[in-house]
């Protein structure tokens, strides 16, 4: 029996919904047959790796944000040369810093709105961009962090004030609808979109019960689902990921416009997640997606 084990929690912003996507996973690993050993990732490395002394056969990795989703624990994994779920070291890395994602998604032709990196001081001082414009955190993950500069808004000094991430970035704000795309290694699913009451698809949007509906498949054009799949499958390429990742989109209805916004390597695998409702769509139910995971793992750079 292949021996898995969960790796869920972590340090970062992320740490509950971490522990709410690995339980799941855990459950259905087990259900799948396979023996599974939970390991809730703390601040403490060594007992991390103790817990994996000795080697699993492979590692579900379930963490996300900082130290879970950047290839820290990816490079760890491979040191250790235990094949893992996910993207690898490289891959990881790219995706989680917003502004070098956003430079290889431009090398490699894909749409990007324009943004510049910032010190979150300089907002205090005057508008990076012209307004409306978001203003993110270069590295964090589930929107966690994310403001939106209304034109005559106010509300700059005050985000400077809460803001505690480091490096910033500014970008121009897109209209229109919330869109994503999950991608299985070579394949696209769905596209799915995201409705919320909130001013955008935000952290409590995305993991409250009842912050968003989610409309799968999207009622869109037939050609612009095809390349909101065809740009999600590129992004997963140009990054180097494997295994599952998920795109995450802006589509203007009165220009036309779609705009890629980020990639996520580490898509959420909870009850509201978007990646198992998008392959149950396709046929393959949250038990079948997980195993898919955990036969795909391996060491990577």
């Amino acid at each position: 029996m292949m021996r898995v084990a969960v790796l869920l929690g972590g340090m970062s912003a992320e740490r509950e919904v971490s522990l709410r996507s690995g339980a799941q996973v855990i459950a259905a690993l087990r259900s799948a047959g396979f023996e599974v050993l939970p390991v809730e990732v703390g601040e403490d490395l060594r007992a991390v790796i103790a817990a994996l002394t000795p080697a699993p056969d492979v590692v579900f990795n379930a963490l996300h944000g900082r130290f879970g989703e950047d290839g820290t624990i990816q490079g760890v994994l491979d040191y250790l040369g235990i094949p893992y779920t996910h993207s690898g070291v490289r891959a990881s890395a790219l995706a989680m810093d917003k502004a070098a994602a956003k430079a290889v998604f431009a090398h490699a032709g894909l749409p990007v709105a324009p943004h510049r990196v910032i010190d979150i001081a300089e907002l205090a001082e005057h508008d990076p961009l012209p307004p409306p414009y978001v203003v993110k955190p270069v590295n964090e993950g589930s929107s966690v962090g994310v403001y939106i500069v209304q034109p005559g808004g106010n509300n700059r000094a005050q985000i400077v004030k809460e803001w505690h991430y480091g490096l910033a970035m500014a970008e121009q704000f897109v209209p229109g609808r919330e869109l994503t795309v999950g991608v299985l290694e070579d394949r696209a699913l769905v596209v799915t979109e995201i409705l919320s009451e909130e001013s955008f698809y935000d952290y409590h949007a995305k993991y409250a019960a009842g912050g968003s509906r989610h409309v799968v498949p999207a009622d869109i054009p037939a050609e612009v689902a095809q390349q909101a799949r065809d740009v999600a499958l590129a992004a997963h390429r140009a990054l180097g990921c494997r295994g599952a990742s998920r795109a995450d989109l802006r589509y203007d209805d009165a220009s036309g416009r779609l705009v890629l916004l980020e990639v996520n390597t580490q898509p959420g695998m909870t009850p509201t997640s978007l990646l198992p409702e998008q392959a149950a769509y396709v046929g393959m139910d949250f038990r079948a997606l997980c195993a898919w995971m955990v036969e795909r793992a391996a060491c990577r750079v």
